[in-house]
């Protein structure tokens, strides 16, 4: 059997987390690596112990769904909690973050992100992992990576 890359291994785990989201907006999953190795993992969901999207609905201002907290960031506070380091880690996500998560990325000190869709790419964010030194690159989940898991 052939194993699968790094990146894909990564990404696919990043797809898993997506799958716990609770907004019906959209389901995003970050998965948080150093050194090869998974350091903290999130998805789009509530505040703990607060009402889920896909309970009682988005709550929408300014076309933003304010109910929910970003997997992004969600991840990233995972290590705050736990007091996990995340310098020089990498993040792969479902989707390419938004402004607030790219800035969030930046200050945790993240040295690359790696994105399976594009999705509402701000130029903003692109020009502050620019100036950060953040290495960005699209990495879409291999089709039929998941599907390894039906063989088993």
């Amino acid at each position: 059997m052939e194993r699968i890359s790094w990146n894909q291994y990564f990404m696919a785990q990043s797809h898993l987390i997506a799958l716990r989201s609770t907004c019906e907006r959209l389901t995003v999953g970050a998965t948080i690596v150093r050194d090869k190795r998974i350091i903290a993992g999130g998805y789009n969901g509530s505040v703990s112990g607060s009402a889920h999207c896909v309970d009682e609905g988005c709550y929408v201002i300014d076309g933003h769904c304010v109910r929910t907290v970003h997997a992004e960031m969600n991840a990233i506070l995972q290590c705050a909690k736990f007091g996990v380091p995340t310098e020089n880690a990498e993040i792969y996500v479902t989707h390419f973050p938004c402004l607030q998560c790219c800035k969030s990325i930046i200050q945790a000190g993240i040295k690359s992100v790696y994105y399976a869709t594009a999705y509402k790419n701000h130029p903003y964010a692109i020009e502050l992992f620019n100036e950060a030194n953040v290495e960005v690159s699209c990495i879409p989940l291999v089709k039929g990576t998941l599907d390894l898991l039906i063989k088993l």
